[in-house]
């Protein structure tokens, strides 16, 4: 069977610093130039890229291979791909200079390399020494920590308009040498790009980090910035059971959270809802109770998605006045309202046909999620049904691992909250008098876990 005229293959295996490798040599613009390039010519339903490991030709990267024709290319740059898709993929000709034409050759190179690199593992491995991948879990916080800071000093914005890391230190109110030092380790990282001393946003910070772009998420990226002070008391929580780092903040952190914290709550909401909307349909929901809704993102998805349905969103004071703009922005006043209340302890009220309760659970206790349910349950209208998108955890609480991870961000961040497991959430929903439960995984990191009511 071949679905494709051309199946091209392209090592984009990633080794330590100082071991040659096609990453390291610039694979991925290769793999970017190659998929752009053959959408511009209109052959992308008959060339599939595939991104693979190591194919053993480490010096001489980056490599790829052409199949059916089994070519060989190596030493491939960005530049070479027009080349490559007009002469071999539209007109059936290698580009010869950039062909292995000794198969022999290519098989002794690939042994070598391949003994080569057996013979350093087991160097490092009876040396005692940190496997790589473990050695690089340790380090990750230094590339994050980096770009945090990057977000925080607004950095992105200030490259836009400032190239010269003197000029954007200026702008930013930053120390030049520190400044320069911190856009080196971003250049290393791929998020800005250096020649001739001046500095650029690469397309992904520019997207994503700098000012005035449609996808800007500063805003939702200054609430992972917060998390990490209070992931860096991970030890004392541990060992005191809850969080500390709380108890140590001004009176006003929460409101200085509030705005960060929807943007992020906002940006995974949009995200999420597509998906939420598939799995729960709106057939039967004309009323419909949004607890803890946030930015009011899913009220607003099942409001579009039909004309018939009302939408209540529960929330502080605070938050609501950001759901509102975004109420208004979708114009959908009338149809998505607000109501300001404690999903702690207020009752909801009653007739609704749908209950949402989405990334809320994992902030309570035990006994609080409890309480929240059997309120649900009081507010829904009989044959109503109460939806629960959080993560997830299965029984033996280790995975997913985002899910795993976010229990002990609840750690650190609330008194007794945690991400809880299917079989809790079972619990919890049949105490509260819920029928057919079930849960429905989605694509992502989250669940649902869903309940009628009689």
């Amino acid at each position: 069977m071949q679905p494709f005229r051309y199946h091209v293959f392209v090592c984009d295996q990633q080794k330590p610093e100082g071991v040659p490798c096609c990453s390291a040599r610039g694979s991925r613009e290769v793999v970017d130039a190659l998929r752009r390039e053959a959408a511009a010519r209109g052959l992308s339903g008959q060339v599939q890229i595939t991104l693979c490991g190591s194919l053993g030709l480490c010096e001489r990267g980056p490599n790829m291979v052409v199949y059916p024709d089994g070519v060989w290319y190596s030493e491939v740059t960005a530049q070479d791909v027009p080349e490559i898709v007009r002469s071999h993929f539209e007109q059936g000709q290698p580009v010869e200079r950039l062909v292995n034409p000794d198969a022999q050759a290519v098989r002794a190179e690939i042994e070598s390399n391949k003994q080569k690199m057996q013979a350093a593992l087991l160097a490092k491995d009876a040396a005692g020494a940190l496997p790589d991948d473990l050695a690089q879990a340790i380090r990750a916080f230094q590339e994050s920590r980096a770009i945090l800071t990057a977000v925080e000093l607004d950095l992105f914005t200030a490259v836009a308009e400032h190239p010269s890391p003197s000029a954007a230190a200026a702008r930013m109110r930053t120390d030049p040498r520190a400044t320069e030092m911190l856009m080196n380790a971003l250049a290393a990282m791929g998020l800005l790009t250096k020649e001739n001393g001046a500095f650029r946003n690469t397309p992904a910070s520019a997207r994503y980090f700098a000012a005035g772009s449609a996808d800007d998420g500063r805003a939702a990226t200054m609430h992972t910035a917060h998390l990490w002070h209070r992931w860096s008391t991970l030890t004392e929580c541990v060992a005191g059971g809850t969080a500390v780092a709380r108890r140590q903040e001004p009176p006003d952190a929460a409101d200085q959270w509030t705005e960060p914290f929807i943007a992020a709550i906002h940006r995974n909401a949009r995200e999420r809802a597509p998906h939420v909307l598939r799995a729960v349909g709106t057939a039967g929901v004309h009323r419909m109770l949004d607890v803890g809704g946030g930015s009011g993102a899913y009220s607003i998805a099942f409001a579009q998605a039909s004309a018939g349905l009302r939408a209540e969103v529960l929330d502080r004071p605070a938050v609501l006045a950001i759901a509102q703009r975004h109420i208004e922005a979708a114009g959908l006043v009338g149809r998505v309202t607000t109501r300001p209340g404690d999903l702690r302890s207020d009752a909801f009220g009653e007739g609704y046909d749908l209950v949402l309760v989405s990334a809320i659970c994992h902030m309570l206790s035990l006994e609080e999620n409890r309480d929240l349910l059997a309120r649900c349950y009081r507010a829904l209208a009989p044959e109503g049904r109460v939806v629960i998108q959080d993560f997830i955890l299965d029984p033996d609480k280790t995975s997913p691992k985002m899910a795993a991870l976010f229990s002990l961000n609840m750690l650190v961040g609330t008194e007794r909250g945690a991400s809880y497991s299917e079989p809790e959430y079972a619990q919890w929903l049949n105490e509260a008098g819920f029928i057919g439960v079930r849960r429905v995984r989605l694509h992502g990191p989250s669940g649902l876990m869903v309940g009628g009511r009689l």
